[in-house]
């Protein structure tokens, strides 16, 4: 291989590097995707790894232990949790934080179909560590009343 070939490779290789990198918002949007993804399959180890030790919820109402058991209580009172995620807007914070905010349709029951639902505004906070965006906040708003069967 010439020098010359050796080289025009090299530089699509950088090329390419330097595109890979996901912006904020892919980031962030993965996460979140992720942990919508294990609850629904009820990978709970999974979903509670992105949760960080920092973790307020509900305006302080919650924090780490008690969004598990409140997370650990919707599983079991659910055979199938579903949700269905509308447009998330992520907005930079800081150097290692951001918010995304967004509206969800969570469905469940008893049974294998949902015969409740409810819609909610969802706002959270992100930060960054070792690499990994991790959930330090989360507030949850209905945004209309329940649909039940």
């Amino acid at each position: 291989m010439s020098w010359r070939v050796a080289l025009a490779a090299l530089a699509i290789l950088l090329v390419s590097a330097c595109g890979s990198e996901p912006t904020l918002e892919q980031q962030i949007i993965a996460v979140i995707n992720e942990m919508e993804e294990n609850a629904e399959t009820v990978e709970r180890r999974d979903f509670m790894s992105r949760i960080d030790e920092s973790f307020v919820g509900q305006e302080g109402e919650l924090d780490r232990d008690s969004f598990q058991r409140f997370m650990f209580y919707q599983w079991s009172q659910n055979q199938r949790l579903h949700a269905q995620l509308f447009p998330i807007t992520v907005v930079r914070q800081g150097v290692n934080s951001a918010g995304a905010s967004f509206k969800v349709l969570v469905t469940g029951g008893p049974n294998l179909l949902p015969d409740r639902g409810q819609l909610f505004d969802v706002t959270t906070t992100w930060i960054k560590q070792d690499d990994r965006w991790m959930l330090a906040r989360a507030n949850w708003v209905p945004t209309s009343e329940a649909m039940q069967n």
